[in-house]
């Protein structure tokens, strides 16, 4: 048996941050409780599109983008906030990336942002 919340719970919970205009900024590791470790040379926050969550997950539904990458790293994770600057921290997850050379475009790919709470089983 799998611990953690209902799916339903789950979802609205996601839901809420889909829905609270979203943005994206890059990290090079776990953003840790309030999404300010590990934060990646690039500070741009990008808007993002998430679908509606199901079963706990939920990934973005169009593809976005950094031009002129400020520094060369390895994106491994995300945090979202409900603002382009400062606003409120969302939440944080695992992105499905390539690293990235100073300069560069840096494209994050349909469902490569992934968002998702552990739902019981």
């Amino acid at each position: 048996m799998t611990t953690g919340i209902a799916a339903a719970e789950a979802n609205t919970a996601l839901d809420a941050i889909r829905t609270d205009t979203p943005f994206i900024k890059l990290h090079v590791g776990d953003p840790g409780a309030a999404g300010a470790s590990n934060a990646a040379v690039e500070t741009t926050r990008k808007a993002v599109t998430f679908g509606a969550p199901s079963g706990g997950s939920m990934t973005n539904t169009a593809s976005f983008q950094w031009t002129s990458i400020a520094g060369s790293e390895d994106a491994t994770h995300f945090s979202v906030w409900n603002a382009s600057t400062a606003g409120t921290f969302k939440g944080s997850g695992t992105i499905t990336a390539n690293a990235y050379t100073a300069g560069d475009t840096f494209t994050v790919a349909i469902s490569a942002a992934v968002m998702s709470i552990t739902v019981a089983a």
